[in-house]
């Protein structure tokens, strides 16, 4: 990983482009849909293969991480690094959940095919960082992308 990746929280795997701070969907489907969409211009890979590769882990088990937040995630060959893309939903939709809670909040994260064990320190490192109890309010007050990534970044203060 690069230096730029050490960031606090996980905004370091987030690129430019990588906050949506409304994605306008009203199905777990169409969420991931519209993530592959998203994400496919910016790790150069087919939007096709991505939602492919998403349905494929959430029929494994849903990725709801609990308090509105899921954490799709997928591995796609040709990928150089790990990269996490933040969304937030206008309304909250079911994901199954492990709470039981509908989501409005979501974290990709896509890793290299052979990357286990950096796939598994980028997933822990995003689920650290979402328990922090300020990140989660944080992240759904931010008004815009900019604000967002504040909070990623752990500036709560500067994301108001």
């Amino acid at each position: 990983m690069n230096a730029v990746s050490q960031a606090p929280g996980f905004a370091g795997l987030v690129p430019t482009g990588g906050v949506i701070p409304e994605l306008p969907v009203l199905s777990k489907d169409a969420a991931l849909l519209m993530l592959a969409r998203h994400s496919a211009d910016l790790v150069g890979q087919s939007a096709l293969l991505i939602h492919e590769r998403l349905r494929t882990r959430e029929a494994l088990g849903p990725t709801g991480f609990g308090g509105g937040v899921a954490i799709p995630h997928a591995r796609l060959a040709g990928l150089p690094d790990c990269v996490a893309l933040v969304a937030r939903l206008p309304q909250p939709i079911d994901w199954g959940a492990v709470d039981g809670q509908p989501v409005d909040l979501l974290v990709l994260l896509l890793s290299p095919e052979g990357a286990g064990a950096d796939h598994l320190k980028a997933l822990a490192r995003i689920s650290r960082a979402l328990r922090d109890p300020e990140a989660v309010p944080a992240l759904r007050a931010a008004g815009t992308a900019e604000a967002m990534m504040a909070a990623l970044a752990g500036q709560a203060a500067v994301a108001a």
